[in-house]
């Protein structure tokens, strides 16, 4: 009998019912396929994880909790936004850094949908200070954070993202060579994954060998900001 898959087909199939009925009637009437179907196996496979995440780096963190833990909530935030759909129609798994609180530390992300899913490493959106030391660290060691972020063995897996100033930050000359870098406001990277490999018996082993490839990156972005890799 083939090993039964960690991250199930119907995991896609509720996302895709939700996003054909996003209001909250419609959830309140499939919230058991929503705990069956996403949440259970989805927390289910972070747990699974943990093991393989530990390998990589023991400072990361794969945490099972219903809240507060590596899977992110359903419901959006529509408190400061246009669209007013309650509800995600991806899910989101973070393994964050042990020091970090939320989504603006160093992490691995897991975005899983219909229509895209990715694996995504670094730190998005930097806290004035991080974001500070990061810069910093690119001016002092050009050549660790051109290995880190252009080397083969993280290039041939994962492509830098994210949103960049369209100048040059304040106090640094639009002349430095790694200018294109410096006015980075996201440092992070990602690779697509195929719905099919997610779903796959094999999934768990592909994506920790997909997160050893960004080690370059994930050490020297923990060395810039300080905190052990």
């Amino acid at each position: 009998m083939p090993a039964k898959p960690l991250i199930p087909g119907s995991l896609f199939d509720f996302l895709m019912d939700l996003e054909r009925h996003n209001h909250r009637t419609w959830f309140q009437q499939n919230k058991d396929r929503y705990e069956s179907e996403l949440r259970e196996p989805a927390l289910a496979f972070i747990e699974g994880f943990a093991p393989a995440l530990h390998k990589i780096s023991p400072h990361f963190r794969a945490d099972a909790r219903k809240v507060g833990g590596s899977l992110f909530r359903i419901n959006r935030d529509v408190r400061f936004s246009h669209d007013k759909r309650p509800y995600k129609t991806h899910t989101g798994i973070q393994f964050r850094h042990e020091q970090g609180k939320d989504v603006h530390c160093p992490g691995y992300y897991v975005h899983l949908a219909p229509q895209e899913c990715f694996l995504g490493v670094g730190i998005w959106h930097p806290e004035k200070d991080t974001l500070a030391k990061i810069r910093a660290g690119i001016d002092r060691d050009p050549a660790g954070w051109k290995k880190a972020s252009r080397g083969k063995r993280f290039a041939d897996t994962f492509s830098l993202a994210g949103e960049s100033l369209k100048k040059a930050p304040k106090g640094w000359s639009v002349d430095h060579p790694l200018i294109e870098d410096l006015r980075r406001k996201d440092f992070i990277a990602v690779a697509p994954l195929e719905p099919e490999a997610v779903i796959d018996p094999g999934f768990a082993a592909d994506l920790a060998k997909r997160m050893t490839s960004a080690t370059p990156l994930m050490r020297w972005l923990c060395e810039a900001i300080g905190v052990p890799f």
